[in-house]
């Protein structure tokens, strides 16, 4: 995971400890003053009055270390009186750094809200891929911000856009374990049936956590259970292989009562009703809490597991 979405790569430009460096906060680019001329410096430390000046004498789109703009730093430390200032002057919105993003995709990945607006009313273009293959959203659900990614999607943003991994949002989302930005998604439309590189889809991503609420959500948004893998395996293999056997049966039982209409009643089907949902019939019986049962533990339903 950390390969796929760049959180383990080194960064250009990263300064050494002890090095003098600018504040800034998660997310944000590591900075080293020498690394900076004046008008990159006062974009990154927020001095509207040096960046005036610097746009004056050197215009709004030079770069700095790792092919930075000042509207990249500006955006990535959350200054929005400049963030205007770069825009109102026609700088270019869709530049990419060295890590192809733009600085539409640093305030997002920043979650500068304001900085995120700013940009898309004036046209910065939501559909980017970085380096990565993630686009804003991508950023956005690993952010797990619900207002950032409604502001994406208002302004045209691929839903279902896929990585170089073929992740899209939900899958992230699912994989992530972000419950809320899951419905949120489904909500707005996502694809519940989406597959990643090797076929994957959602609801195995939630089986192989055995996250009791995610799987819910999802058979709630339509989500079909005998589905297979570039393997051959359904989301209740998923489920055995990671040690959630008891939830593999209960999905196995569930496909069995959506085939037939009537699951047998014992063990893990228990409870399994029509609920009112978006789509259709989803299963009551999954308890809903906390992951369904650790790996290590006794995986029997007379144990009182989390599943019944």
């Amino acid at each position: 995971m950390k390969r796929i979405f760049g959180f383990g790569r080194k960064r250009k430009g990263q300064p050494p400890s002890g090095s003098a460096s600018l504040p800034c906060p998660a997310g944000a680019y590591e900075l080293r003053q020498k690394d900076l001329g004046k008008l990159h410096r006062a974009a990154a430390s927020g001095d509207l009055a040096q960046v005036r000046q610097g746009v004056k004498k050197y215009g709004t789109d030079g770069r700095a270390k790792a092919e930075r703009t000042a509207l990249h730093l500006a955006c990535a430390n959350g200054h929005v009186d400049i963030v205007m200032y770069l825009v109102e002057n026609k700088c270019k919105l869709n530049l990419f750094d060295n890590d192809n993003r733009s600085p539409l995709m640093k305030a997002v990945q920043c979650q500068q809200e304001k900085c995120v607006a700013i940009l898309l009313e004036h046209g910065a273009d939501p559909n980017l891929a970085d380096a990565d293959g993630n686009t804003a959203l991508h950023l956005a659900v690993l952010s797990s911000n619900t207002t950032v990614a409604g502001l994406l999607l208002e302004h045209n943003a691929n839903i279902d856009s896929q990585n170089k991994e073929g992740y899209t949002p939900l899958i992230l989302a699912v994989s992530e374990h972000h419950e809320e930005i899951v419905e949120f998604l489904l909500r707005k439309g996502a694809d519940v049936h989406a597959r990643d590189q090797c076929e994957r889809t959602p609801l195995m991503t939630a089986a192989s956590g055995g996250e009791l609420n995610l799987i819910k959500v999802l058979l709630q948004y339509g989500a079909d259970v005998s589905q297979k893998d570039t393997n051959g395996w359904r989301a209740e293999d998923y489920a055995v292989i990671h040690g959630y056997s008891s939830l593999s049966k209960q999905l196995a039982e569930y496909a069995d009562w959506e085939n037939t209409g009537e699951a047998s009643m014992g063990g893990g089907a228990r409870g399994i009703t029509a609920l009112g949902t978006p789509h259709r019939a989803a299963a009551a019986g999954f308890t809903l809490g906390a992951p369904a049962v650790d790996r290590g533990a006794i995986d029997d339903f007379s144990q009182g597991d989390s599943i019944r």
